[in-house]
């Protein structure tokens, strides 16, 4: 009896807590004829922002609607747009310049393709990235000669990370 008593309270917590979790309800029976909505019910304590380990970063939505973050690249902070759109990160001829990329000797041969129609750049390599906590290492990167107003933070970065999301206004970076 006892056994029986303690598999009751130990089936209804794994399922309060299957409730709570993920707004699931176990199916019984006489459920499958008529099924009844859940209710999502808040969990008491704030999830995690990183899995124990891991390396997070926290990047601000700013009044324009884009995320905007500032990042090392070999010690010079440069100030990039976060675009999931683009395939690599692109920096400005600009930026280029403040890293000591010395983009006036490279050859621009690349053509690239942007919404504002096509430009030409000069595949890189970085050393890495960092933001916060985050650094992510040989990111492959193109210099671009015109077309670009700030550099680009894209896929060749984003793509190394164990995930991104955004919550509540805020892009949440984790390695």
């Amino acid at each position: 009896m006892a056994l029986r008593n303690l598999f009751f309270v130990m089936f209804t917590a794994v399922a309060a807590a299957m409730v709570i979790a993920f707004g699931i309800a176990p199916k019984f029976k006489e459920d499958a004829a008529e099924p009844e909505p859940v209710a999502m019910v808040a969990a008491a304590t704030p999830e995690p922002t990183a899995l124990p380990g891991s390396r997070a970063a926290f990047i601000d939505k700013e009044n324009d609607g884009h995320f905007w973050t500032r990042a090392d690249v070999g010690g010079t902070q440069i100030k990039f747009m976060v675009d999931t759109g683009a395939s690599i990160v692109a920096l400005t001829y600009f930026d280029a310049q403040r890293l000591g990329l010395k983009p006036e000797e490279l050859e621009f041969d690349s053509e690239i393709r942007t919404a504002g129609g096509i430009t030409y750049g000069a595949p890189v390599t970085l050393e890495s990235i960092r933001i916060g906590r985050v650094k992510i290492e040989n990111v492959d990167a193109v210099i671009l000669t015109s077309g670009l107003e700030q550099s680009l933070l894209g896929m060749t970065f984003l793509g190394e990370l164990n995930s991104y999301e955004v919550r509540q206004g805020q892009m949440i970076i984790r390695q």
